[in-house]
């Protein structure tokens, strides 16, 4: 599969300038909103979340219907060539799938108790507000209680322990505001297992940047929010990656699509993304992303017999048993791929091809020809994964649990496999091999100062440019 394609993710967008909604708070310091601290019902000791989603309600009547509309409650979506997408459905290259492993997924969910298919997606009260609405910094919703949260302190798992402590519901929800990049970062920073991992372009340097990390969101500076992009309306947030380019912002909602004096250079709007020329690298405040993850390399032990660890000069981990062989890199090139705008997944149950190549996860329809497309910057995840060589298709693994199958516990593929086929309503052969895949993921945020865009030569030069590596362009 030609690395033409692109990822449809979030667009890299502003807002007007100064607009006042868009910046975040002054400081972390800053005193939470008085309002909710004198609302009565939020005066009371809450044992869990349901119980303050309970008494939010009361006032923001409509709240929870409007969530139960959103991607982010359902984790699903259907694309225009009618594929189920979402969390609930793909398999990914990094912690493969949530079937089975919703006892660690679920902490990423904007609900208390997602566990399986029986969770009930119209309840009101399994809404969480304060996952994004909290300003303290101190709410946390740990792995392996399926995205609940409760004020006791809770060994997790049971006999494991390790002691979880319980969160204080009552000072949180009384500090409630209005969401900012640490709170949209408390998932989205951490998507794939850790700090930066998945992205590239979204890590935790950019909950306070400077301007050469992110010439928007700098602190110091314009010091956007994320919905000064990401426009929210009645909680529905723009931006997804499985749904079609045509979002609600463009970088031209702000800057036009001429926003260049040199006209040779505004002419480039046709086959060039802004975020071509103007995020020259990702990964670039300090904080690694994972570039390959080989899952083949799990499940080694040291002579103590426990799971081995490995860590790098800079004390990132490189291997860990339970996962295996990692790349990390900062400061990264992106590679480039023409895109229009339609993205398609391979889906769990597909029958796959390795002849050829690495398996596309997903891929991105473009093409120089086709009038349409434009040249997008984007970080190609290579992995190493699970799979079934028999029925040809990717494996559904059980990874996270207290139990007997589940690979973090017993580094087991075949049991951790045969459970998580079955959780998924898959056929399995009982044989477990590795296939390389790739997947792709826009580089829309990390924008840099104008100062620091890419030059003619960056792209044009026949030697050295960037643009030789995007077929169908003539560096010339």
């Amino acid at each position: 599969m030609s690395l033409r394609f692109l990822v449809a993710c979030s667009l890299a967008a502003v807002v007007a300038l100064g607009a006042a909604h868009a910046a975040e708070p002054a400081s972390k310091s800053a005193k939470p909103p008085s309002l909710h601290a004198q609302i009565k019902l939020l005066q009371q000791d809450f044992q869990s979340g349901p119980e303050v989603t309970k008494a939010c309600l009361t006032c923001h009547k409509t709240a929870a219907r409007q969530i139960h509309q959103t991607q982010h409650w359902k984790w699903e979506y259907v694309n225009p060539a009618g594929q189920v997408l979402g969390k609930r459905h793909v398999v990914n290259n990094f912690c493969t799938s949530t079937a089975t492993n919703m006892s660690g997924c679920a902490s990423c969910h904007v609900g208390y108790g997602l566990k399986d298919a029986s969770f009930d997606f119209n309840s009101e009260e399994n809404v969480d507000c304060l996952v994004c609405h909290d300003t303290t910094g101190r709410y946390k919703k740990p792995a392996g209680l399926y995205g609940n949260v409760f004020a006791k302190d809770m060994e997790v798992p049971p006999g494991s322990g390790k002691i979880v402590k319980g969160a204080n519901l009552k000072a949180i929800a009384q500090a409630v505001g209005r969401t900012s990049r640490t709170s949209c970062g408390s998932c989205h920073f951490y998507g794939g297992g850790g700090d930066g991992v998945k992205h590239g372009d979204l890590d935790s340097s950019l909950e306070a940047p400077d301007a050469d990390v992110d010439v928007h969101m700098d602190a110091k500076g314009l010091n956007f929010r994320c919905t000064a992009c990401h426009r929210t309306l009645n909680h529905e947030v723009p931006g997804s990656r499985y749904g079609p380019m045509n979002v609600t912002f463009t970088c031209a909602s702000c800057h036009t699509s001429a926003p260049h004096k040199d006209k040779d250079i505004n002419r480039h709007d046709k086959i060039v993304a802004c975020q071509t020329c103007h995020i020259p690298s990702f990964a670039r405040g300090g904080v690694p992303t994972k570039m390959a993850w080989d899952w083949s390399t799990a499940g080694k032990r040291g002579p103590d017999g426990k799971p081995i660890v490995r860590r790098d000069a800079n004390g990132h981990e490189v291997y860990n048993a339970i996962k295996g062989d990692f790349v990390l890199a900062e400061d990264v090139v992106p590679a480039y791929a023409w895109f229009n705008g339609t993205v398609r997944y391979t889906l769990p149950g597909d029958r796959l091809d390795a002849r050829s190549g690495p398996v596309p996860i997903n891929w991105f329809e473009g093409s120089p020809k086709d009038g349409k497309s434009k040249i997008w910057p984007v970080k190609v995840f290579r992995g190493k994964q699970a799979w079934d060589p028999v029925n040809r298709t990717l494996a559904v693994t059980h990874l996270a649990g207290n139990d007997d199958t589940a690979f973090w516990k017993n580094l087991d593929w075949k049991k951790a496999v045969t459970t998580g086929m079955a959780a998924a309503k898959l056929p399995f052969s009982g044989q477990v091999g590795f296939i390389e895949t790739y997947s792709m993921w826009p580089i829309t945020h990390m924008v840099a100062p104008k100062a620091k865009a890419l030059d003619c030569d960056s792209c044009h030069d026949n030697k050295n440019g960037r643009m030789k590596y995007v077929p169908g362009v003539d560096p010339e």
